[in-house]
C-alpha cells in the first residue's frame, strides 16, 4: 500500500501502548482495538501493532478481533520467530514487518540485522508472500542492511528513526542533522534498489515533519508519541494532528 508519487506519507498508527495501559491493571480497559477503530474513523490510513512473543501488551486475542473488526490494512510487528510466523500465516494480516525483539528491552532498540542472518530472512519473506503479507524489514538506515534487504526478496523496508528522534528531543543539533542525513541516504538508496521505503519510531509532532518532506517515504508508523499526544487532546484529534503536520510537510514537495 505505497501512497502515490508526490502524495503525503500514508500513517500507521501503532495501538501497542492502548494495551500496555490495559494490561497495567488487567481487564478489558482501555481496549486497543476500539483505539484502532477510532483512530481508522479520524484518518489513520494503517493500523500497526507488534504481538510480542511475552505478550506484554497485544495480546493474541486483540489479533482476532482486530482482523475481524477493523477496514484499514493491518500492519503486523512480529519477531522472526516460528511461533510469530505460524500466527501471521493463519491471521493473514495484510502488511507485515519483522522487527528483532529482545525481552529485557522497554522497547525496539535498534534493527533487524538482516545481513547477519539473511537465510533466514530470505525464507521468511518467501513464507509470508506466500500467505499473502506485503513483508517489510525494519532495520537501521545503512547500506549494509539496506541491500541485505533487497537482496532477502522484501518489497519494504521501515528505517528506523529512534536515533533522530531522541537527538532531536534533546537538542542535539549535530547529532539530529547526522542522523537525519544518515535516513536520507538511506531511502535514496532503497528506493534505488526498488524497494518501497517506509520510516518510524520515536517521532513526535515536533520530529515527524522533516522525516514526512522526504518525497522517498511512503509510510510513516507512530505510536508512542500519538497516544501520548492523546492523553491530552483525544484520539481522534491525535491523528488528525499527526495527519496535519505530515500533510503540511509534504506539501513541501509537491
Amino acid at each position: 500500500m505505497a501512497c502515490p508519487p508526490d502524495a503525503a506519507p500514508l500513517l500507521g498508527v501503532n495501538i501497542d501502548h492502548v494495551a500496555t495501559l490495559r494490561n497495567a491493571r488487567g481487564g478489558s480497559f482501555p481496549d486497543p482495538v476500539l483505539a484502532a477503530q477510532q483512530a481508522v474513523e479520524a484518518g489513520a490510513d494503517i493500523i500497526t501493532f507488534h504481538l510480542r512473543e511475552d505478550r506484554r501488551h497485544i495480546r493474541d486475542a486483540d489479533v482476532e478481533r482486530l482482523k475481524t473488526t477493523i477496514s484499514a490494512p493491518l500492519n503486523f510487528e512480529s519477531a522472526l520467530a516460528p511461533e510469530m510466523l505460524d500466527i501471521i500465516c493463519r491471521v493473514r494480516p495484510q502488511m507485515v514487518c519483522l522487527v528483532p525483539e529482545r525481552r529485557q528491552e522497554v522497547t525496539t532498540e535498534g534493527g533487524l540485522d538482516v545481513a547477519g542472518q539473511l537465510g533466514r530472512v530470505r525464507e521468511a519473506c518467501a513464507r509470508l508472500a506466500d500467505c499473502g503479507c506485503r513483508v517489510s524489514l525494519f532495520i537501521e538506515p545503512s547500506t549494509r542492511q539496506i541491500e541485505a534487504s533487497a537482496q532477502a526478496g522484501a518489497p519494504c523496508i521501515e528505517l528506523h528513526t529512534g536515533a533522530y528522534a531522541n537527538a532531536f528531543d534533546a537538542a542535539d543539533e549535530a547529532a539530529r542533522q547526522r542522523e537525519f542525513e544518515r535516513i536520507v541516504a538511506g531511502l535514496k538508496r532503497g528506493r534505488s534498489l526498488g524497494l518501497q521505503t517506509n520510516a518510524g519510531h520515536g517521532l513526535s509532532l515536533q520530529s515527524t515533519p522533516a522525516i514526512a518532506a522526504r518525497p522517498e517515504v511512503s509510510e510513516l508508523h507512530i505510536g508512542h508519541a500519538l497516544i501520548g499526544h492523546a492523553v491530552f487532546v483525544g484520539l481522534k484529534q491525535s491523528v488528525r494532528d499527526f495527519q496535519a503536520v505530515i500533510a503540511r510537510a509534504a506539501a513541501t514537495h509537491s
